[in-house]
C-alpha cells in the first residue's frame, strides 16, 4: 500500500492568505501546506481521502489519472469543496463513487445538488455512486476498511483503519471503544494542529498522548497550522517513530 499526503494543512492551508507569520514566508517546501487529503493506492485501486478546495492542483501534481472513489471524513468545506472537480474522472471513467456518513451525503446533495440529481441533469455535470457508511466495517474494492467514530468538537467525524494503516483528521475526542481499533497499526496518520489547546482539535501534546497509547510502528502528523511552528524545527522535539507529515511525502507499507 502506498499512502501520498496530497495536502496537510489547515483549513486556511499554509501560507494563510495576508500573514505575515514567519512559518507562512517560509522558503522551506516543507511549510507550504494545501488543504488536508490522501491518496491511497494498493494493486490497482486508487483512493482519495477527502477532496478539499485544492483537489485539483493535488491530482495534477500526484500525476493521479484515474481514482476508484472519494471517502470523506465530515462534511466541512476544507474537506469537500473541490467534489465538482471529479468531472475529468467522470468523463474517462463514468460515475465516481463516494462513501460518506449519510449526514455527509445530505449535506453533499445540498451544496452539490447538479451532480447528485438524477433528472433533467446538466450534460456537463459528472455523476457519483452514493455508499452509506456506518459505524462498521465495509467493503472497499478487495479491503475491509473499519470507521473510526470521533468527534470535532460536537460533530461526527469518520476516521478509516485500511488493514494496518489508519488515517484521522479533525478529531478533538475519541471514547475507549473506538480507540481499541486503533491497535496493532504499523502507520496512524492523526491531526495535530498546533502546541497551544484548542476546542476542536487535537493539539501536539494530546496527538503525542494518543499515539503514546495506542502504539503504533510509526506515526504522521497532519491537518497542521502555521502556528504549530516551522517543519524542521518541529520535527528535532518529536519521539523517533513520529513524523511531521507534508505536502508530496510518499510512504509505503
Amino acid at each position: 500500500m502506498k499512502i501520498t499526503f496530497l495536502g496537510t494543512g489547515t483549513s486556511q492551508g499554509i501560507p494563510v492568505i495576508g500573514s505575515k507569520h514567519p512559518v507562512c514566508l517560509s522558503a522551506n517546501p516543507k511549510d507550504k501546506r494545501l488543504r488536508v487529503s490522501v491518496l491511497v493506492e494498493w494493486d490497482n485501486y486508487t483512493y482519495v481521502i477527502d477532496c478539499g478546495p485544492d483537489f485539483r492542483q493535488q491530482m495534477l501534481r500526484a500525476n493521479c489519472n484515474k481514482i476508484d472513489g472519494v471517502i470523506f471524513t465530515h462534511e466541512h468545506a476544507d474537506h469537500t469543496a473541490g467534489l465538482d472537480d471529479i468531472r475529468p474522472y467522470f468523463f474517462m471513467q463514468g460515475p465516481i463513487s463516494v462513501y460518506a456518513h449519510k449526514r455527509v451525503l445530505g449535506e453533499l446533495t445540498r451544496r452539490f445538488d447538479y451532480i447528485f440529481e438524477t433528472e433533467n441533469k446538466y450534460p456537463g455535470a459528472p455523476s457519483v455512486v452514493q455508499h452509506e457508511v456506518k459505524n462498521e466495517p465495509f467493503p472497499l474494492a478487495d479491503l475491509v476498511v473499519t470507521p473510526i467514530n470521533v468527534k470535532h468538537y460536537n460533530l461526527q467525524v469518520f476516521g478509516y483503519r485500511f488493514h494496518n494503516f489508519a488515517y484521522l483528521t479533525d478529531v478533538k475526542t475519541i471514547e475507549n471503544e473506538e480507540l481499541k481499533k486503533l491497535k496493532g497499526l504499523d502507520v496512524i496518520v492523526i491531526n495535530a494542529l498546533r502546541v497551544s489547546e484548542h476546542p476542536s482539535h487535537l493539539n501536539l501534546e494530546q496527538a503525542l498522548e494518543i499515539i503514546k497509547e495506542i502504539k503504533p510502528k510509526r506515526a504522521y502528523l497532519t491537518h497542521i497550522s502555521h502556528l504549530l511552528g516551522f517543519h524542521d524545527v518541529v520535527q528535532q522535539t518529536l519521539p523517533e517513530n513520529v513524523f511531521l507529515a507534508y505536502d508530496n511525502l510518499q510512504i509505503t507499507l
